[in-house]
């Protein structure tokens, strides 16, 4: 869009926006007939994002996303599974094994911070990271083997505590699968992947409702990539689950295994790739890349006496990374060597949460449900560092540090129906965080113990003709590295407040339409800023958001289904220097539609679908006078289903476009070239196919 005359941006952004608000104005209308024959309709069952939250939910920006959602759509990379959450977009700057870059609501969440994810109650987002705050990496996931997500976002849910300021999502397992499958993939540039994924029951009572069972899967992938020096990425994933599971009980022990290895392909300067010194698939250092390991064991329980609900999870988790990467060059004339650096840890975190809730009780005539919660977590990492490098081998120790970070959280909602018309939703929420650096080579490290207290509050009206509306406000925060915490005088406040609130709309009012509406406001005290040539984020100034998200559903037909998902966001740094309070990389236009057609689910037959991300007008720098390009991908599938096989071609970036996954702006010196600020990108990878073929049984 980028030069193009405002009148025609202007139109452009209307005929998205009538998209998301509406896809039906979109079809074919039937004629008018004045036969009063009753018509004989097809059962559409609605569920994932389309499905029914009138009366379930407290904001119009929560949802539920089911398989069907993430695995309709065609995947470049794993963690695009959250783009199923509208508003969110997940890119790449580096090598596949390293976390996926995040961006919702105005922010760039780098690899995670300021959105919680978990698996099941277990955390995904690693605080006090070697490589930045709430680094997480979505690798460790199979998608076939996510059953839903559920997402949040804003600071309204008493349940979501650290880095949940833009929202957060919990991913669920099957218990069951419900076929079991083999599955291999082929595509250009050595992409491989195979899978074998099932479920072995080992006891049923169809009386009692008993159900108990062995879920399984295992799989590898392998792949280089256009890259110049092939990216060289081979991941095994595996998981093994035991469930029993009754009318009122559910218990289940999952075990889960990662290993990965990659070479980095780091963003280039942009000057060098027009001049032709470099090709957009170029990399300044073949050595950068990684491996990291996870393992992870995650026993969950749910129960239900009565109208009473109690849930919990204990877990354990090793993690390891090894990560080298070298975004500067040779910027510092110390390092003869180049600017390469290596950011290394392994960790034990253990934790677990427990809940109990109590429904429709009655205070003087009033009813409400109540709910009690508990999380504890604690983090012991060992060699939690930073060195310099030259071609992966270690020349000097910038700093190394073993730390504990221990935190435990207490809240309480009550979700009170005063009329059958209006509900309120009142918690608070208590976390106590405690900081220590067990073993640095740095002094002045000092024990720090810090809380904080988070008030919310929802009100719902409705529904009215098939639509809520809704009022949302709270306070959350995020908390800053330990290894900044501990720093004793020049230490970084601990726990950082942030607030946030929200006017939405949820409504069914036309047939087989969801369609959702939210006009947001996000305050943080001290801004988490990635820092280029660090490879990490550092606390920053405050800052402000507002903006509006429009999200529409329509699945008229069993087989077909159209959406459109817009964000309009507004993003400043507060108290910043006048004309210098850009906040980077804050996406102001996004949008997201998609169509499918054809056999759904496990139906037979054939099946397509077309998905289009687009983003645009991001500022790179705080004057807002470098701005980055923007970016459409456009991706397709098409295929054939019978009762056991299934065959799928893929499209990955249709049209073939040029553009980027992401754009930096920052100083760097390439080898023999004068140092520089300078736009640093990460291509898009060029138009290639994938073949899919699983075989069910």
């Amino acid at each position: 869009m980028n030069g193009q005359p405002p009148a025609l941006m202007k139109s452009r952004l209307f005929y998205l926006l009538a998209l998301a608000l509406n896809p039906a104005l979109f079809a074919q209308q039937p004629p008018a007939t004045t036969d009063t024959k009753p018509e004989v309709l097809e059962e559409i069952v609605i569920e994932g994002k389309a499905e029914d939250l009138l009366g379930k939910t407290d904001t119009a920006s929560k949802g539920h996303a089911t398989q069907a959602d993430f695995l309709s759509r065609p995947l470049l990379r794993r963690g695009e599974i959250v783009e199923a959450i509208p508003g969110m977009i997940a890119t790449q700057h580096a090598g596949g094994g390293k976390a996926n870059q995040y961006f919702l609501r105005g922010f760039n969440l780098d690899h995670g911070t300021d959105f919680a994810m978990s698996l099941e109650g277990m955390p995904l987002n690693m605080r006090t990271h070697a490589h930045g705050q709430g680094y997480t990496d979505l690798n460790p996931l199979l998608p076939e083997l996510v059953e839903s997500l559920d997402y949040a976002k804003g600071t309204y849910t008493a349940a979501d505590g650290d880095l949940s300021t833009a929202g957060s999502a919990n991913f669920l397992l099957w218990d069951l699968l419900p076929q079991n499958l083999v599955k291999l993939e082929f595509g250009e540039y050595n992409y491989y992947r195979a899978l074998i994924a099932g479920s072995l029951p080992l006891a049923a009572d169809e009386e009692k409702g008993v159900q108990q069972g062995l879920t399984y899967a295992l799989e590898y992938n392998y792949y280089d990539g256009p890259w110049q020096q092939p990216e060289e990425f081979s991941r095994w994933n595996g998981l093994l689950r035991w469930f029993k599971t009754d009318d009122d009980t559910k218990l289940s022990v999952t075990f889960m295994g990662y290993r990965g290895s990659w070479t980095s392909t780091d963003q280039i300067p942009s000057a060098l790739v027009q001049d032709g010194t470099l090709g957009r698939y170029d990399t300044l250092d073949p050595t950068a890349g990684g491996e990291s390991e996870r393992y992870s064991l995650n026993m969950a329980f749910e129960q239900r006496d009565d109208d009473v609900v109690t849930r919990a999870n204990l877990y354990a988790i090793y993690y390891i990374l090894d990560l080298y990467s070298n975004f500067t060059y040779e910027l510092d004339p110390g390092l003869p060597t180049g600017d390469q650096f290596q950011q290394a840890e392994q960790r034990w975190v253990f934790g677990g949460q427990a809940s109990r809730t109590w429904e429709k009780r009655e205070l003087m005539g009033i009813q409400s449900d109540l709910t009690l919660g508990l999380q504890t977590r604690t983090d012991l990492i060992d060699g939690i560092g930073l060195w310099q490098t030259q071609q992966r081998r270690r020349h000097t120790t910038i700093r190394q540090d073993d730390i504990l970070e221990s935190s435990v959280g207490l809240y309480g909602e009550a979700v009170t129906r005063w009329t059958p018309w209006f509900k309120t939703v009142v918690g608070l929420r208590g976390d106590l965080y405690y900081f220590e650096s067990q073993n640095s080579t740095v002094g002045g490290q000092d024990a720090e113990v810090a809380g904080i207290l988070s008030p919310k509050f929802s009100a719902v009206f409705g529904p009215w003709k098939q639509t809520e509306l809704y009022l949302n406000f709270g306070t959350g925060f995020h908390s800053n590295d330990a290894r900044g915490v501990t720093a004793g005088r020049n230490s970084a406040d601990a726990l950082v407040r942030t607030m946030g609130a929200e006017i939405g709309l949820r409504t069914q009012a036309v047939k087989d339409m969801t369609t959702t509406l939210s006009l947001f406001w996000l305050q943080s005290d001290s801004e988490l800023v990635y820092v280029g040539d660090a490879g990490t984020n550092e606390p920053g100034p405050g800052s402000e958001r507002y903006g509006i998200e429009l999200a529409s559903y329509w699945r008229p037909k069993k087989w077909f289904s159209v959406d459109g998902e817009l964000a309009l966001t507004h993003a400043r740094f507060i108290d910043a220097p006048a004309g210098a309070d850009h906040i980077p990389n804050s996406i102001p236009i996004m949008f997201s539609g998609g169509i499918n057609l054809g056999a759904q689910g496990n139906d037979t037959g054939w099946f397509a679908g077309a998905r289009v991300r687009m983003f645009a007008n991001s500022p790179l720098e705080e004057t807002d006078t470098v701005r980055g390009r923007d970016s459409v991908l456009v991706n397709a599938t098409v295929g054939y289903r019978l009762k056991n096989w299934e065959a799928a071609v893929d499209c990955l970036n249709l049209l073939n476009r040029q553009d980027n996954d992401i754009s930096y702006f920052y100083e760097s010196q390439a080898p023999g070239r004068a140092a520089a600020n300078d736009t640093h990108i990460h291509p898009i990878e060029p138009r290639m196919f994938r073949l899919r073929l699983t075989y069910r049984f």
